[in-house]
């Protein structure tokens, strides 16, 4: 059931692999210390250093100069400008993390003014969230890096060392006089390892911390991807509004789109229909005196012709919003859509009320077309169409024994359907696998009958 029908499907994990990708022999615990990732995350955390320094040594001198020079008309300004850095520092670290964490962060909201000139653009600065929050995270970073900086080197460098003792042993046999090498000493204790079982002892420890270091790293680069996370990209409200904005381009294109095609079916149907009436209406009248009996005949004719067109518009009525929808809701609406599949559709509705007038719209549309798709694609012997409501949501599904094989990729009804639904938060999940069955969820989110979208 689609209109489009794909061949195969397959996933792509964060490592890119796809399904039937080879396995590893040795365990993650083994590898760890020799795999690209880790070496990426060391990357990270040792160049994290250097940037906080330079982060944290400008951030603190532009904004101590902007505030303390307020006063003057150069504060504002400067301060704007040192904010304008801090966001191109950000994008800098978005990109950092994106190049060696594999962390897609998306760029916050970009500055909005509403006039254009130096003024509006340091007021639309200086009101941004994202500048204040890069600001707090170069103030941040510059501590939390040096932590960082110190436990992974500390623990790298100690593990690599005294994982290849043996291989120095081997090189400095003596260490100032003194049997192998000295690993402690002070005024009054000295510490030598200079037989095999010592030697085993410690090349142990150092593969211990060999092995557990690069999951210090990453557990230190966590919070490095939060931080970066949390400080550098967009808050939820301002990623909401972006949503919102695109929904709202889709909500409009679809009733531009509705409109041009009732338009069209009004030019090409019905009002066409109605012109011809009009002129056979015409020569009727003049004939009525010379020939009644054609007059009566060409009469009959306009008399079915206006029967084909109220036919015509009541299907055009029943294309934007059914009265069978708006008299006895979905149940009985959907019941007269199935009558009219090309194969048998059982049809369950399980609803405590009736859902908002929008909401049962949205869901008698999509459950119409996904059973136009049946008729015209699935080749099916037999559709089912369930309705129901858990909590805040109004669930939809229509399942047949069809081919199979239903595609969302762009450019298929379903996804335009799935765009419609995402427009009101809905969902639209498709499982059709090649060869059959093929089942379609819907969810709405549930509104009541008497509440205002």
């Amino acid at each position: 059931m689609a209109t489009d029908y794909g061949q195969g499907y397959g996933y792509d994990s964060e490592l890119g692999l796809s399904q039937g990708a080879r396995r590893h022999r040795l365990p993650a615990g083994l590898r760890a210390p020799f795999e690209a990732r880790s070496w990426r995350e060391l990357g990270y955390v040792l160049l994290g250093l250097p940037i906080g320094v330079v982060l944290f040594t400008y951030a603190v001198t532009m904004v101590s100069l902007g505030a303390g020079l307020l006063v003057t008309f150069v504060g504002i300004p400067l301060l704007a400008v040192g904010l304008a850095g801090l966001r191109g520092f950000g994008a800098m670290e978005r990109a950092r993390a994106r190049g060696l964490l594999r962390l897609d962060v998306a760029a916050p909201e970009p500055l909005r003014t509403k006039k254009r000139g130096a003024p509006a653009w340091m007021g639309a600065v200086l009101k941004s969230g994202t500048s204040w929050r890069t600001l707090l995270y170069a103030l941040l970073y510059l501590p939390w890096s040096v932590f960082s900086f110190v436990v992974a080197v500390n623990f790298w460098a100690c593990g690599w060392a005294l994982l290849t003792y043996p291989l120095w042993f081997w090189v400095f046999p003596m260490y100032a006089g003194q049997d192998g090498l000295q690993i402690y000493g002070d005024q009054g204790h000295h510490i030598y390892l200079d037989n095999p079982f010592e030697i085993t002892v410690t090349a142990m420890v150092g593969l211990l911390f060999t092995l557990a270091t690069p999951w210090i790293v990453r557990a230190l680069t966590m919070v490095d991807r939060l931080m970066v996370h949390g400080l550098l990209g967009p808050t939820r409200l301002s990623a909401r509004v972006v949503e919102l904005e695109s929904d709202r381009g889709v909500v409009v294109d679809t009733a531009a789109a509705d409109l041009r095609r009732i338009e069209r079916d009004l030019h090409d149907g019905a009002q066409a229909r109605l012109v011809a009436l009009a002129m056979d209406l015409g020569l009727a009248k003049e004939k009525l005196v010379e020939d009644p009996q054609a007059a009566a005949r060409m009469v009959d004719d306009a008399h079915g012709e206006v029967k084909t067109a109220l036919q015509e518009l009541r299907d055009l009525a029943r294309g934007i919003h059914p009265a069978v929808l708006t008299d006895r809701g979905l149940d009985a609406a959907l019941s007269a859509v199935a009558s009219r599949c090309a194969v048998p559709v059982q049809v369950e509705v399980d609803l405590p009320s009736r859902p908002a007038p929008a909401i049962e719209g949205i869901a008698y549309f999509t459950v119409s077309e996904l059973l136009q798709n049946i008729s015209k694609h699935a080749r099916a012997s037999w559709a089912g169409v369930d309705v129901w409501r858990v909590e805040d949501r109004l669930m939809l599904q229509v399942v047949d024994d069809g081919v199979g094989g239903a595609d969302t990729s762009g450019g298929s009804g379903l996804a335009g359907l799935a765009e419609r639904l995402d427009a009101v938060d809905g969902i639209l999940v498709v499982d059709s696998p090649v060869g059959g069955p093929t089942r379609v969820t819907a969810e709405l989110p549930w509104r009541g009958e008497r509440a205002v979208l």
